[in-house]
């Protein structure tokens, strides 16, 4: 199932970076951009977009003031030249907020956290039959690479890289621990070392300060041992 979604922006290159970025993406179908967010009403009322890349000084009406206008709302990703409005979009709950000029990096990032949020969704919708399992998408050798999350293991950094193990093989990525462990959805993965993060459900078991997955004994570091010990003791399977 593809991903809909929409540009409200009122600046041609701004616009064509987003849609430059988004051809990255077979999963997300990009069905309309608009100049204005009076010009979007009509497809975000009838429910027809998943999320909304929005820009907020317009003309007409700013941006976050069409947020609070709407009464169902799909996903928010700001996208502006501002700073200074990030504490607001949150606290009308935006999904993330991008900074132009928008980096590659930094739009992977956030449509992995869409991703997530989508897959989350979907599993306790009731009306949805056929469910996709979680995944993310990770730069490996200049491809996006489609990573089934429940197919990590877990994610060892590696000064400026991360290596990505998984059931299927491993993947080297030019990415910081702490990033890549902000994408993965905390329920299910947690860092227990500043050189390790784990999938939770490919535990084979705990042993002091040290958790054994696969074929690899995993060192929980200090200042990690005693909220890793009490979240790995409570948490569920995770389900695809």
């Amino acid at each position: 199932m593809k991903v809909k979604c929409i540009i409200i922006d009122d600046e041609p290159l701004a616009i064509s970076i987003v849609k430059r970025h988004l051809e990255e993406f077979k999963k997300i179908e990009l069905v309309g951009v608009y100049n204005s967010p009076i010009d979007a009403l009509q497809i975000i009322e009838n429910k027809d977009v998943d999320v909304v890349f929005l820009d907020i000084n317009m003309p007409m009406m700013n941006g976050l003031e069409f947020i609070r206008s709407l009464t169902n709302k799909p996903h928010f990703i700001i996208t502006t030249a501002f700073r200074e409005y990030a504490v607001e979009s949150f606290d009308l709950n935006v999904l993330d907020y991008l900074v132009k000029p928008i980096p590659f990096p930094r739009f992977l990032k956030a449509v992995n956290k869409l991703t997530n949020r989508l897959n989350l969704e979907r599993d306790v919708s009731s009306e949805v039959s056929i469910k996709e399992e979680p995944y993310i998408f990770l730069k490996v050798d200049k491809k996006l690479m489609k990573i089934k999350l429940n197919d990590i293991l877990y994610i060892e950094s590696l000064k400026d890289y991360i290596k990505v193990i998984t059931t299927v093989g491993d993947y080297l990525v030019h990415k910081s621990m702490t990033s890549i462990s902000e994408e993965l959805p905390s329920e299910y993965f947690i860092r227990i070392h500043r050189s390790f993060t784990i999938a939770i459900n490919k535990i084979t078991f705990l042993e002091g300060n040290s958790v054994k997955i696969a074929n690899r004994r995993i060192p929980i570091g200090r200042n990690y041992l005693q909220v890793a010990k009490q979240k790995i003791l409570n948490t569920t399977e995770l389900k695809g």
